[in-house]
């Protein structure tokens, strides 16, 4: 098993996207917790909730909650407090839902001696240009992240999740310290799925991402550590 740590390139966060415990944890007793991060979405919360976040805990694992918080100030606030308290890594919440939302986050993590990471999603890897005019914003895709990823800096989040080819430029705008996350990771580039704005990892590498959140390349591999091995090697 290679060690992503021991190289300059993005760290890897895998997504456990599963509809059940049995299939999550098939996969994380193969994973080294000092190596790779966990991602717990919308799906497996709903399915095990607080429970199993403290059971990865107890493995050594360093958890990102991505529920992408979305909701008026004080509801966003106390949920960022509350999911702080589980003792999480990373957390993350919805720009869109604009300045007062994401004070309220981080003003929620200033009690915590250890906060997590409060990061900031800009748009979704499965958004497409034209979706956003359909909704009123009539600017391109990559000036509304842009526009995303100054408002979720000047409130203070610790960085954004958001597509692969703008992540260059909103490092040199923002600095090495803003922590890009970004999903939509594939070893090939013909396997699209759901999302459109993908890359590979050599590519995240280059575009100088943090991390790189990877799911079904992994959770559908029959040989995951393999398929991880491979990954960690195209981007030295």
């Amino acid at each position: 098993m290679l060690n992503p740590n021991l190289f300059k390139i993005p760290k890897i966060i895998i997504a456990l996207d599963f509809s059940n415990k049995k299939s999550a944890m098939k996969l994380v007793n193969l994973l080294n917790p000092s190596i790779y991060y966990l991602k717990i979405g919308k799906e497996m919360f709903t399915i095990l909730g607080c429970k199993f976040i403290k059971e990865l805990h107890q493995l050594g694992f360093n958890i990102f909650l991505d529920l992408k918080f979305h909701d008026i100030p004080n509801t966003v606030f106390n949920a960022t407090k509350a999911a702080a308290d589980l003792g999480i890594w990373m957390l993350s919440v919805h720009a869109a839902g604009g300045k007062k939302m994401l004070i309220s986050a981080k003003k929620a993590l200033k009690s915590f001696k250890t906060a997590p990471l409060l990061i900031a999603v800009t748009a979704l890897t499965s958004l497409r240009e034209e979706e956003l005019q359909e909704i009123g914003i009539q600017i391109s895709l990559t000036e509304y992240i842009l526009k995303l990823s100054k408002l979720s800096n000047d409130c203070g989040l610790d960085g954004i999740v958001c597509p692969g080819k703008e992540a260059k430029k909103i490092k040199f705008l923002f600095g090495n310290k803003y922590k890009i996350i970004t999903p939509g990771i594939r070893i090939s580039r013909d396997l699209l799925y759901d999302q459109n704005n993908i890359i590979t990892p050599k590519e995240a590498k280059e575009c100088k991402i943090d991390y790189i959140v990877i799911g079904r390349s992994i959770t559908m591999s029959k040989n995951p550590i393999k398929k991880l091995d491979l990954i960690i090697k195209s981007m030295q």
